[in-house]
């Protein structure tokens, strides 16, 4: 076999591998590996306190129903961010900034005071017997609804 031939079969055997991994890339849309098999924090909530199905019913209203609030409020941060940021192409007017960013901190606390009001609601849900289950769940609160985050290698 000859220098050009040796050459054209390297240059064709690179392209074909090139072309299958690129593809294996784009059309394998495995999830990232934080995400995988991790359970839903409604599947938790269930889980942890036992429900049973009216109770599951009844909790998946409550989930509908606080959506709907932490996404109204969500957009009421977004129209006051673009607000605050408008500011920036305008004359500086201190008032109308601390207005919008006091309305900002406004949002923030009734995010956090719906989010509270909701777990109260989901404790209404529980049976007696469950309130022990309930208190054990209030602990892991912050680690099952913590933003996703890359774990650390001591985890």
């Amino acid at each position: 076999m000859n220098k050009t031939k040796l050459l054209t079969f390297a240059v064709i055997a690179l392209f074909v591998i090139n072309i299958m991994t690129l593809s294996f890339l784009f059309l394998n849309k495995s999830p990232r590996p934080n995400e995988r098999n991790k359970p839903r924090p409604r599947d938790i909530v269930v889980e942890k306190l036992k429900f049973d199905e009216q109770q599951i019913i009844a909790f998946d209203g409550l989930i509908e129903a606080h959506k709907f609030v932490i996404d109204s409020l969500d957009t009421e941060i977004k129209i006051s961010k673009n607000n605050l940021f408008e500011q920036l192409s305008l004359n500086e007017n201190k008032a109308t900034i601390d207005s919008i960013l006091n309305s900002l901190s406004n949002y923030k606390a009734e995010i956090e005071q719906t989010h509270f009001n909701h777990f109260l609601d989901i404790k209404k849900l529980c049976k007696p017997e469950q309130l022990d289950n309930y208190n054990e769940l209030t602990k892991e609160l912050s680690k099952i609804f913590a933003p996703n985050r890359m774990p650390k290698k001591d985890e």
